[in-house]
């Protein structure tokens, strides 16, 4: 009778042992919850713009967002105004003092305003960090003559100091 309640017990414990295993999906699904939720509330807080690889662009440790508006770039031996090629880089003369299809292509986005703010109209520059500061300084200028006075230079974020 012994032998046989041991029997029994051994054969009890191998049986718990061997059963298949099963998992736990209620922790799993918590994981993923929470994963989603935090992807979707992070996922708004970056303004990306749009930038090719042949801009490199400066770094910056600015905490202020980035705003959606007009935006001209240098790119190669073009300007562009929102993509679209406006004037050449080699036909701009070094004397210069503003850019004749830039100044044409703003004047035409100007007129499509209703009305301009005293403040003037918001513009990005996105130009790489090898960009010659006179063609620099034509840009704004050009920009500034057409009443697009708020100037901003595109940076690429650097790591924020605390």
């Amino acid at each position: 009778m012994k032998a046989s309640r041991k029997a029994r017990r051994i054969q009890r414990h191998y049986g718990r042992m061997h059963k298949a295993g099963g998992l736990n999906l209620v922790s799993l699904m918590d994981i993923f919850t929470i994963l989603v939720f935090f992807l979707m509330v992070n996922s708004s807080d970056v303004k990306v713009m749009q930038n090719t690889a042949d801009v490199p662009l400066p770094e910056s440790s600015a905490k202020q967002a980035a705003a959606e508006n007009l935006t001209v770039q240098v790119s190669g031996g073009s300007i562009l105004v929102q993509g679209r090629e406006v004037a050449r880089l080699s036909a701009i003369e070094a004397n210069d003092t503003h850019i004749a299809g830039l100044s044409e292509e703003l004047a035409y986005r100007r007129d499509r305003w209703p009305e301009i703010p005293e403040q003037g109209l918001e513009i990005t520059i996105m130009a790489g960090r090898d960009t010659d500061y006179r063609l620099l300084r034509k840009i704004m200028q050009t920009c500034v003559d057409e009443q697009f006075r708020q100037v901003r230079l595109a940076v690429e974020a650097g790591v924020q100091n605390g």
